[in-house]
């Protein structure tokens, strides 16, 4: 990338954003420095399809309807239409899964890209598994659930595909997740890559998945994350993930969108209009953890459809009502009270889970042996850990949630300051716990250190 200020990175120098849409006064909040990349980012976004396209045997879009997936169909069709060696992939194969309860502005929108003669879109209503974050007690939903016809948020649309070999129509508990049914659509011998609107800005997680680690940093290996027994018919080793505009920015995909004219979905004009600044505005399921801090723009902008998914799913009336409280893991956390271990605190909430209460354990067992795979040192309430980053705050986090796409990574919590920093505050932190008598909450399973400031490495101990 080129552009080292908040431009986007691939206009020209003096090229004004002030009529862009979507893009109007907005600032980005998680932005990093650019790097100077030799090239701009449409131009490297074109220079990798093109890599992508001459090493595997087929490509899929998949799409969404959003805003990141429309930059990658439409520089996938510019690769496409621009040389005769890539007409193999042409009529461009676009993925489609409806996840129902979306806006009507995409579906208009995905019908206009179906309609498009060098596409050929599959346009699948499956009941794939889903995150249902609304209920502790039921923390699954299915779109286009056979048994739940009566509350679909929206009419079948005639273009719908239901079926797909191998994938488990009932029971529900042997239903599929989108990523997991990805491996059915690529069958061997092909290699098939995927092509996915993941950016890096997004979040520190997407960003992780491009870090440089080799050449090809944006094409990622595809595994499934199913650990059942249809984890092995799936996982054929020749599927593959290409991350095409990992680094472009808000500002960059609808800059694009204006100067090339790209179509683009009209759920994103209506949340403009509403106010919602562009890095808030989602046209997904706001059933999920993270999303499901936005399900009230569905109410304000989307009546249509809201009208619907008010009652979908199990707690969505509480969700809509208290989903950025407490009672949803947001905001302030709840004070352990006196005497509590830290252990028998996350036990409370991890317990409130119902059926899911097994596997949020699991994730929070999992995580700790993480930590003392790299240490032997306490997990303090709040300072993280300079190694792991670990905290009890993170874990209560984790019990309270469940972050059951494990989005949420310990690691991230060290990216905001220096090791020193946190050396300091850590062992700061243990001193006064000493010093108070309460050290024996953490529940630790070894002698603590009588002088906690003797754990900092030397490396990061401040020398005359």
């Amino acid at each position: 990338m080129t552009s080292t200020d908040d431009r986007a990175g691939w206009l020209p120098e003096g090229a004004p954003l002030d009529n862009s849409p979507h893009i109007r006064d907005y600032v980005p909040k998680h932005n990093r420095p650019r790097l100077a990349a030799g090239a701009d980012v449409y131009t490297l976004a074109c220079e990798r399809m093109a890599y992508v396209m001459d090493h595997h045997d087929r490509v899929m879009v998949s799409f969404s309807g959003g805003k990141d997936s429309t930059a990658v169909l439409n520089v996938a069709l510019e690769v496409a239409n621009s040389d005769p060696r890539y007409a193999r992939h042409l009529p461009l194969r676009v993925v489609f899964f409806d996840e129902e309860a979306i806006p009507m502005e995409t579906e208009e929108y995905v019908r206009r890209v179906a309609q498009r003669p060098d596409v050929a879109l599959e346009w699948y209503c499956l009941p794939v598994q889903h995150r249902n974050a609304c209920s502790r007690q039921h923390p699954n939903w299915w779109p286009w659930a056979p048994e739940d016809e009566a509350k679909w948020c929206r009419p079948l649309p005639p273009e719908a595909i239901t079926t797909l070999p191998g994938f488990p129509i009932w029971p529900p508990s042997e239903r599929l997740s989108i990523p997991n049914t990805n491996g059915l659509l690529a069958p061997p011998p092909h290699t098939t890559a995927t092509l996915m609107g993941i950016r890096a800005q997004e979040s520190l997680i997407r960003a992780h998945a491009v870090r440089l680690r080799s050449v090809d940093n944006y094409i990622i290996k595809y595994k499934i994350k199913s650990k059942d027994r249809q984890a092995a018919a799936l996982d054929r080793g020749n599927l593959w993930k290409a991350y095409p505009v990992y680094d472009w920015r808000t500002e960059d995909v609808w800059a694009a969108a204006r100067i090339h004219g790209w179509d683009y979905n009209g759920a994103y004009d209506v949340m403009e209009m509403a106010g919602i600044s562009p890095g808030s505005q989602r046209c997904s399921p706001a059933f999920g953890e993270e999303p499901l801090q936005k399900i009230h723009v569905y109410a304000q902008c989307f009546p249509d459809v809201w009208g619907r998914m008010s009652e979908r799913v199990p707690g969505i009336g509480a969700a809509h009502r208290y989903a950025r409280t407490e009672l949803y893991g947001y905001g302030a956390k709840p004070p352990k009270p006196d005497g509590v271990t830290w252990p028998d605190f996350l036990t409370h909430y991890i317990a409130k889970h119902g059926q899911a209460q097994p596997k949020v354990a699991e994730r929070v067992r999992q995580i700790i042996a993480r930590h003392y795979l790299k240490t032997s040192d306490p997990i303090l309430p709040t300072a993280p850990h300079p190694v792991t980053g670990l905290s009890w705050q993170f874990l209560l986090t984790i019990a309270m949630r469940g972050d059951f796409k494990e989005r949420r990574q310990e690691s991230n919590q060290l990216m905001r300051h220096s090791r020193e920093t946190y050396w300091a505050n850590y062992c700061t932190e243990l001193a006064d716990l000493l010093t108070a008598g309460t050290a024996g909450e953490l529940a630790h399973p070894r002698p603590l250190p009588a002088d906690p400031f003797t754990l900092i490495p030397d490396e990061y101990k401040d020398t005359p």
